[in-house]
């Protein structure tokens, strides 16, 4: 861990510009060295800097300052490098970020030190399809989703796994995740929280019209395809709620593991458990 990559969200760069004009100097004192991302470093003057699609190639370690949507953005550069990455909570929720700003030197003085793990968690493949060519593929950490847009009309889905017919969602929406993606949408949707190394995919309804469709964990070498065989001109194919695109009348969206997977730094001070009853605040009243 010499090279140490750090990354921030820009919208809270103020912050993270001054949490990284401390951090610099405090890793050159350990003999570490700071790669900053071209556009943090631009603001704070600093001149070792790398476009952020490079950055990962370039260090040991990526430090990512901000909330999991960074995180997220983040990870699908990673995938083909492997570098681990430490997730820095400068937003709300925070289920991928492993620390708090308060916790971050204890926990880099940790990682110095060889005294934490590597949580590999599985990423999926994204496909959408129009009469039988590829429109668009995607990496997700978290999930992919069809849904309706600003108006409330029913979507009706036609899914298969592993070419066998499943059912007929009449919806407004499917939700497909990893364990990962299980606390996010998933889980506002009615979705159970699956422990991110059962790699397993986890197909959720939104709102669905028929009562009896609940969610359904299956394999993880399955290949879902799903069939919009209704709907209107704003359905949405969105994925890790970051990127997305308008879907048509018969388009289908192909979801299967991947074979790639995002290596995210774990620390002995804390476990999953714990993250689920702080954010999720259980047990309290």
């Amino acid at each position: 861990m010499q090279r140490i990559g750090i990354t921030a969200k820009q919208k809270q760069e103020r912050e993270a510009h001054e949490v990284v004009a401390g951090l610099i100097p405090w890793l050159r004192e350990r003999r570490r060295e700071p790669v900053l991302d071209e556009q943090l470093a631009k603001l704070i003057g600093y001149p070792d800097q790398v476009p952020l699609a490079d950055l990962p190639a370039k260090v040991d370690m990526l430090l990512v300052l901000g909330g999991d949507g960074t995180l997220l953005s983040v990870a699908r550069l990673a995938t083909n490098r492997e570098v681990p990455i430490l997730g820095v909570n400068l937003g709300r929720m925070g289920f991928l970020t492993e620390v708090n700003l308060n916790e971050l030197y204890p926990a880099l003085e940790s990682i110095f030190a060889r005294n934490f793990t590597i949580d590999r968690r599985m990423m999926m493949h994204a496909q959408a399809l129009r009469e039988g060519q590829c429109l668009s593929e995607h990496l997700v950490l978290n999930d992919v989703v069809i849904n309706n847009g600003a108006l409330a009309r029913i979507v009706t889905m036609e899914v298969t796994v592993d070419g066998h017919y499943l059912t007929t969602f009449q919806a407004d929406g499917l939700i497909v995740s990893t364990p990962t993606g299980s606390t996010a949408y998933s889980l506002s949707a009615g979705g159970p929280i699956i422990y991110p190394s059962l790699f397993s995919i986890l197909l959720t309804p939104i709102c669905s019209h028929t009562l009896t469709n609940r969610p359904i964990i299956l394999p993880v070498e399955s290949t879902l395809e799903i069939t919009l065989t209704s709907g209107h001109k704003d359905v949405f194919l969105t994925l890790d709620g970051q990127t997305g695109h308008a879907l048509q009348l018969n388009d289908r969206v192909r979801v299967r593991k991947s074979g790639q997977t995002v290596s995210l730094i774990k620390l002995p001070f804390r476990n999953y458990f714990e993250v689920l009853r702080t954010k999720l605040k259980w047990g309290e009243r």
